[in-house]
């Protein structure tokens, strides 16, 4: 029954974030790929991390990234998300109504 309970449980996860890959083609004369993110160039055979959390891969007819940071949706208008790109991680928290008090002399 844990099993159960357990597996729908991380069904229902899954509908809350999202991740993605994408592949961009070149000629097979290339032998750098720039890094759509950062602009950098990398050769072909490198893989690397841009600064946006995507794994990437240069081979000789393509540039592939995949997003390694689970970014959540479908979250209540009452939260919102930080993302951390230095540890690939996000926190979603309860937004905070803000209230000023106070008077403001004019001249």
């Amino acid at each position: 029954m844990r099993s159960v309970v357990l597996g729908l449980f991380l069904c229902a996860l899954l509908s809350l974030v999202n991740a993605a890959c994408f592949v961009k083609q070149h000629k097979t004369s290339v032998k750098f790929c720039q890094d759509t993110t950062d602009k950098t160039w990398h050769p072909t055979g490198s893989v690397w991390r841009n600064s946006k959390c995507f794994d990437c891969n240069c081979s000789a007819d393509s540039m592939s990234c995949c997003d390694v940071m689970e970014r959540p949706v479908n979250y209540p208008d009452k939260c919102q998300v930080e993302y951390d790109y230095t540890t690939c991680t996000y926190e979603l928290f309860e937004k905070v109504p803000c209230s000023a008090s106070g008077v403001v002399l004019g001249k």
